[in-house]
């Protein structure tokens, strides 16, 4: 396993060697020690590699991940897993502003709380946050899902296209465009195989509520002009 101490190695080796593996090599397990709150740790992984960050990381981490595996047993700075198009991103400690914002893919797991503008923007990217979410998270979310199992703060959903919304808490408020849905028997199977792909075990589909867009927003009404 190749291991990178970034109290003694660029931060720049570390992500040439993770974007160097090839095809079918056998060293696609990598270890990073002492990242020391540095910015851009496991970004551009365009393989199915295998990142342990061992320590909290700065803004950017695991962005455009396409493919790769990466864990961080920490917390992470604004714009986890940002643009990220598949693979998974699991946040053991909490995470800042914009986790996974612009996300078209994978799957970003967050053990602890998320802050600000969580899935901001988020397109078909999965994210499952085991604490709770901070204001205006999901705006202009376009699809994919975002499930809480703890509280979302303000303006949840604003200006919601077709990503899904399932909170286990509750919600301090929604904003433009978002409304309570019923949950149907597809969704309680669509978020139980979401919990289970992010190790959620002390909760159930049932204990949660669904978000979505009502739809009125999609083209200009006057008459909704004050949403807008």
């Amino acid at each position: 396993m190749p291991v990178f101490d970034l109290a003694t190695t660029p931060l720049r080796d570390l992500n040439q060697a993770l974007h160097g593996v090839a095809a079918g090599a056998n060293d696609t397990a990598f270890e990073v020690l002492n990242p020391r709150g540095q910015h851009a740790v496991a970004v551009g992984i365009d393989g199915p590699v295998t990142v342990t960050v061992r320590g909290s990381v700065g803004y950017y981490c695991a962005g455009m991940n396409d493919g790769g595996i990466v864990t961080v047993q920490g917390s992470a700075g604004p714009g986890v897993a940002q643009n990220m198009m598949a693979g998974t991103v699991v946040i053991e400690g909490d995470a800042s502003q914009y986790a996974g914002a612009t996300g078209r893919g994978g799957l970003l797991v967050i053990k602890g709380n998320a802050a600000s503008r969580c899935g901001i923007s988020m397109k078909g990217i999965d994210i499952v946050v085991h604490g709770s979410i901070g204001h205006m998270s999901a705006f202009m979310g376009q699809s994919g899902s975002l499930v809480v199992l703890g509280d979302a703060g303000e303006a949840l959903g604003d200006s919601l296209y077709e990503a899904k919304l399932f909170v286990r808490g509750s919600v301090k408020s929604l904003g433009a465009d978002c409304i309570e849905k019923p949950m149907r028997p597809e969704h309680l199977e669509h978020l139980a195989l979401l919990l289970d792909r992010a190790g959620v075990t002390d909760a159930r589909p049932e204990e949660f509520r669904r978000y979505g867009s009502a739809r009125q927003l999609y083209s200009f009404n006057i008459d909704n002009a004050d949403a807008y």
